[in-house]
């Protein structure tokens, strides 16, 4: 069976209104830096060893970002405990590159298995 890429629903949709900070008010948030940090997730997600059996799985994560420009990963929610365990150890405690961010700050994003 071919690798499975793991893509976020919001690079598909180009919408970035899939990252964005749980507390803000609407319109509140950069999109440009939000976009680019999606865009890293999806790199960070990318290596992977999802099969076309996994096509489908979908998942939201909720995360924060520490002063360090690490991803800190509070929760994952989906019903594929595999999803959830290779979403947590990709991302939790890995650098981004952002000039500048707000730490603490609580930020969503939902992810897709596709081919």
């Amino acid at each position: 069976m071919k690798k499975v890429s793991v893509l976020l629903v919001a690079v598909l949709f180009l919408s970035v209104g899939s990252v964005f900070a749980n507390n803000g008010k609407k319109g509140e948030t950069k999109p440009g830096k939000n976009l680019k940090l999606s865009e890293q997730i999806a790199t960070l997600l990318n290596q992977n060893q999802f099969t076309e059996n996994d096509l489908g799985y979908t998942a939201e994560i909720l995360f924060m970002l520490n002063n360090d420009n690490e991803i800190i990963v509070l929760s994952v929610d989906t019903d594929k405990t595999n999803l959830d365990g290779f979403i947590k150890n990709k991302l939790n405690y890995k650098k981004v590159a952002l000039k500048e961010h707000e730490a603490g700050k609580k930020y969503t994003i939902k992810v897709k298995i596709a081919s």
